[in-house]
């Protein structure tokens, strides 16, 4: 893991390897009491997961198509079933919005700002859609597909769990689930657009991008 800091107030990481979600879920609790008590600076952590389905609070059980596929996590962040795994570039981020601006609604339209711009590096028109989640593409056949989603939490104004965008997973595993329970729609990944890039390449556009809007 490699530690790299944007300005004074935020930090970055970036892990290489795969991180158990267990391990994500230890670390942003504790790091979201630091960033409350004023120990530490704000976070923003890139990583991979093995893969997994989280369930958020507004989960509906009857979306968890296959329990047996991989192991599935009742989380605290909000939304329903997603899908984290190899090929997905997860972002969680840890910001103190009282330090910030408390608005809830405009941290989120932020977030989706963030990967809007991300993806239009590479290319790719990516849009919200109302009553949506997510980030959505629309194909050439007019399909629309769903290429990044989102899921928040907030304690006390500091923010934790964050975005999930698809650079190169293996999309079949979308089929345990119905993606935040939207099962009218696909999902699409940056490979599955025709775009050939690295995750090292990835993450620096969304550090690069971040910045512009954070």
């Amino acid at each position: 893991m490699k530690n790299t800091e944007m300005n004074q107030k935020i930090e970055w990481k970036i892990s290489s390897s795969q991180v158990p979600y267990e391990e994500t879920l230890a670390t942003m609790e504790s790091r979201v009491a630091a960033i409350r008590k004023g120990e530490s600076p704000e976070l923003t952590w890139l990583l991979e997961h093995p893969p997994l389905y989280t369930a958020g609070t507004s989960s509906d059980p009857s979306d968890l198509i296959d329990k047996d596929r991989f192991p599935v996590y009742q989380t605290g962040r909000g939304g329903q079933y997603t899908y984290h795994g190899p090929g997905q570039r997860v972002g969680y981020v840890m910001l103190d919005l009282k330090a910030r601006n408390p608005d809830v609604r405009a941290y989120v339209h932020d977030l989706e700002e963030w990967l809007i711009q991300t993806i239009a590096i590479f290319g790719i028109q990516g849009e919200r859609r109302e009553g949506r989640v997510g980030i959505w593409v629309v194909g050439k056949d007019g399909r629309e597909n769903k290429i990044a989603a989102l899921g928040v939490r907030i304690r006390k104004w500091v923010t934790f769990h964050g975005v999930a965008l698809n650079v190169n997973p293996d999309l079949s595993h979308f089929g345990g689930i119905v993606p935040c329970g939207i099962s009218q729609f696909g999902v699409t990944s940056l490979a599955d657009q025709g775009i050939d890039t690295s995750m090292e390449e990835v993450d620096q556009v969304l550090q690069k991008t971040f910045s512009k809007i954070f």
